[in-house]
């Protein structure tokens, strides 16, 4: 029989799941440990019910890598139950497995963090840069993976967006930036691989960095399919990945990969992150800065993403609806943000409120599409004479603190994506709205007449409903 200390621990951690959850938990236990316990009937005693390896690698074959499994594995084993040299044993227990779930998907950074420390490295002590690298790596991977297999990528694929391989250790890199001594220094680079890292350094910083706790959930739940299904067990995830809105079918392969849309949407107000709608795609719609600004004026807050010609990918969140006006717009929550070579997101300073700026023909007025800094140095900024840009910062931009973000000061632009991100503004939808070729049909006339493509029949796509929102 278990020791009365250790059934108390046990029934403490069952008492965090509702009925509901802890039947869930038992049927997946089940399913695991299968008739493992049917041996031990032979020797006239039922033995209970057990998971091993092996049965856990079996079950999540296809939902996680291997790797992720084997984590997975041996944090269950770590649990020590008090009284029993469970440590030594290769299987995992009902108990194991409960408290498992209980402390990554309800405890806190003090309970997750023993048992992290365990799947980062089996041996107990510190463990090192390198080792914590490898396993923010894999956690993300597996998250790309299991929200692939299980289809929940909400209507981004793996084929419709950039390779996520580099994403992952932009994002890995990104998360350990975060890594604190107890001094409170940051080793970068080849110092942080080698340094030593205890657990209490590793527990500031899954406190630190929510991300390592979602992560965690997300393949938990979506891996083994436990708690998955109950309504308000997702919050966490609900927006971890926003619907993807207009890219389906068209055969685009967006700049972003998926690690990317995690990490920038996690920086969009709260009420902007359910949905992104792609509204400009230079290679769709065509190298025209008229054509961009037709595209996104007056379409809600947006995010504009670009590669120059050195494969430098980067962007701005704007927080307003564009609008063709000599006067920078928008407001503090604008950022300007990096995907590669490295992932990051840079927020306003406070020093000016340059936000976002576009104009377009005007005689005494740059002409372009900016944000931060100022007239002739910003952040970020696209030329109205379509692909030439610049992105000023020595050594950083005013507005948003942010680095140079592409590889020459001056850049030439290979593509760019504009994505609306929440629900688009009433006014933007198409009822009511006129083409200039609708207005003025002598201008269409001439149009047709010299051979020129109606471009403008572009503004007037179909907005998709709800059909991929699977």
């Amino acid at each position: 029989k278990m020791g009365n200390a250790e059934s108390n621990a046990y029934r403490n951690h069952l008492s965090r799941f509702l009925p509901e959850e802890q039947s869930d938990i038992d049927g997946v236990f089940d399913a695991l440990s299968g008739s493992s316990g049917s041996a031990g009937a032979k020797n006239g005693k039922a033995t209970k019910k057990t998971v091993t390896l092996a049965a856990l690698q079996a079950s999540q074959s296809e939902p996680l890598p291997e790797q992720m499994t084997v984590r997975l594995y041996n944090g269950m084993k770590s649990i020590d139950l008090t009284g029993k040299s469970s440590g030594l044993s290769e299987q995992i227990a009902k108990e194991q497995f409960v408290i498992f779930m209980s402390n990554l998907l309800k405890g806190n950074a003090d309970e997750k963090v023993t048992i992290i420390m365990r799947m980062i490295s089996k041996t107990e002590g510190p463990v090192k840069g390198k080792q914590i690298q490898e396993f923010t790596e894999d956690l993300i991977t597996s998250v790309v993976h299991v929200l692939n297999y299980r289809k929940e990528l909400r209507g981004w694929n793996l084929e419709n967006t950039r390779d996520s391989a580099s994403g992952v250790k932009a994002l890995a890199s990104q998360l350990l930036s975060e890594l604190k001594l107890a001094d409170g220094t940051k080793p970068v680079g080849p110092r942080l691989m080698e340094t030593n890292f205890d657990q209490s350094v590793i527990e500031d910083w899954v406190y630190q960095v929510p991300q390592i706790s979602v992560f965690l959930s997300v393949v938990i739940r979506q891996g083994l399919q436990v708690l998955h299904s109950l309504p308000d067990q997702t919050k966490d995830i609900l927006n971890l990945v926003p619907g993807c809105k207009g890219i389906k079918g068209r055969g685009l392969v967006s700049l972003f990969d998926i690690p990317s849309i995690i990490y920038i949407n996690s920086h969009l107000p709260a009420e902007l992150q359910h949905k992104w709608q792609l509204l400009f795609s230079s290679r769709l719609h065509g190298e025209s800065f008229s054509q961009l600004c037709g595209h996104i004026v007056n379409k809600g807050p947006c995010i504009v993403i670009l590669k120059d010609l050195d494969g430098y990918i980067f962007g701005g969140f704007a927080s307003h609806s564009w609008e063709v006006k000599p006067q920078f717009q928008g407001d503090n929550r604008c950022f300007l943000f990096s995907v590669f070579p490295s992932l990051a997101v840079y927020t306003y300073t406070g020093y000016n409120e340059h936000y976002m700026y576009l104009n377009h023909g005007q005689q005494t007025m740059p002409n372009g599409l900016g944000m931060g800094g100022q007239h002739g140095y910003f952040g970020l900024w696209i030329d109205s004479d379509y692909g030439k840009g610049h992105s000023k910062a020595k050594p950083r931009c005013t507005t948003y603190n942010s680095p140079q973000l592409s590889a020459k000061e001056d850049f030439t632009l290979d593509a760019m994506e504009v994505w609306a991100v929440g629900d688009l503004p009433e006014s933007a939808g198409t009822k009511g709205k006129k083409s200039i070729l609708d207005v003025d049909p002598q201008a269409q006339a001439l149009l047709e007449m010299a051979g020129k493509s109606r471009q403008s029949e572009g503004l007037r796509e179909p907005l998709e409903e709800d059909e991929d929102d699977d």
